[in-house]
């Protein structure tokens, strides 16, 4: 497989709808193709990092909030990142791998919500994270449905914010700061993925009025 960077830039944006592949998104591919590479050359497949990213994830929920819910998070993120980028550097892209690959990306969002259940986040904002979160990502799944681009805009709420947000709750109760901090720290999320949501839904609309 030789697969250059523009070219595997080039197949990146077709598979999500002709989304522009600069700026933050650059920044990630220039970032997963070395993964992507490293990985075809030690021959794992996609479908492995989807799941290695699932049973990280449910790791992740079950031993927060140890400090080694970190690492499984690290690797949960990661490996759900790079998956994708797997899939086009060694040419396997599927139906079957991406619907695998969204199932597991909710999977794995109900388990980060169990991870912060786990810090005593109180239940009405842990329904509100993981509400919000399924939002924003069913409303570009039904937009990806009618062949407009599946990223479209990048939010304030994308996955590796809220992962990021659970590490640093994760941190916070492992520092021992007292509840109202972690409750803060989940309602600031909760604010952004309330914003990622509306940029997503006015992009939707903004897209629509073109056809």
């Amino acid at each position: 497989m030789n697969l250059n960077f523009a070219d595997f830039s080039a197949q990146w944006s077709k598979l999500h709808g002709g989304t522009a592949t600069t700026g933050i998104v650059g920044g990630w591919l220039k970032i997963s193709f070395p993964l992507a590479r490293a990985c075809a050359k030690l021959r794992i497949t996609p479908n492995v990092l989807t799941t290695i990213g699932v049973l990280s994830a449910g790791v992740t929920a079950i031993v927060s909030p140890h400090w080694w819910s970190l690492v499984f998070l690290a690797i949960s993120l990661i490996a759900d990142g790079i998956d994708g980028s797997v899939a086009i550097y060694t040419e396997r892209t599927s139906a079957s791998g991406a619907i695998w690959d969204g199932l597991a990306d909710r999977i794995s969002e109900a388990l980060w919500a169990v991870a912060f259940y786990r810090l005593g986040i109180p239940l009405g904002l842990i329904f509100a994270l993981a509400s919000l979160a399924a939002f924003q990502e069913y409303a570009r799944a039904r937009l990806a449905s009618l062949g407009i681009a599946e990223v479209g805009v990048v939010t304030s709420s994308e996955r590796p914010v809220r992962a990021s947000f659970l590490a640093i709750a994760i941190v916070a109760c492992a520092l021992n700061f007292s509840s109202n901090w972690l409750t803060g720290i989940a309602g600031v999320l909760t604010g952004l993925q309330l914003v990622g949501f509306a940029m997503v839904v006015r992009f939707a609309f903004k897209s629509l009025k073109k056809f």
